[in-house]
């Protein structure tokens, strides 16, 4: 019993996160917008493979001690409610990939709060150019349309 109210009671969490954070990021006052790439659906029974654009993002700071203390328990804990959801036989394969895209971008979220602003701005900087180079490959695959 104690395991199907855990589940439920991340499961609630994880929505309430979502849809409490998702109008913040299209907000008009942020100084620059934040975007989230909606990582591809993993093969059923199969744990996706880490979301590589926390490291990506994140390469490269020069991080203190403090701050590596921080996100090495944000990552740990993640891990955990992944593994979790995962090993959840109650979810079905829908429900496990909506939680576990849900915990990458808490753990993005969270990781990102760590940061100095001197950091964040340059993150910031890095998803503006993702953003881009990803517009550009759109357009360069889909000729036709403009």
């Amino acid at each position: 019993m104690n395991k199907n109210r855990f589940a439920k009671a991340v499961a609630v969490a994880a929505g309430f996160v979502f849809l409490s954070t998702a109008p913040g990021l299209a907000s008009e006052h942020s100084a620059l917008p934040i975007t989230v790439q909606t990582p591809k659906s993993p093969r059923p029974g199969v744990q996706p493979k880490k979301d590589d654009t926390l490291q990506n993002d994140f390469a490269g700071l020069n991080y203190t001690a403090e701050q590596k203390a921080k996100l090495d328990q944000i990552h740990h804990d993640t891990e955990m409610h992944k593994a979790a959801v995962v090993n959840d036989q109650k979810l079905n394969e829908d429900q496990k990939n909506a939680m576990l895209v849900g915990y990458t971008r808490m753990e993005y979220s969270e990781s990102f709060k760590v940061l100095s602003p001197e950091q964040q701005k340059q993150v910031r900087q890095r998803l503006l150019a993702r953003k881009a180079a990803d517009q550009a490959a759109q357009k360069r695959q889909q000729p036709g349309r403009n």
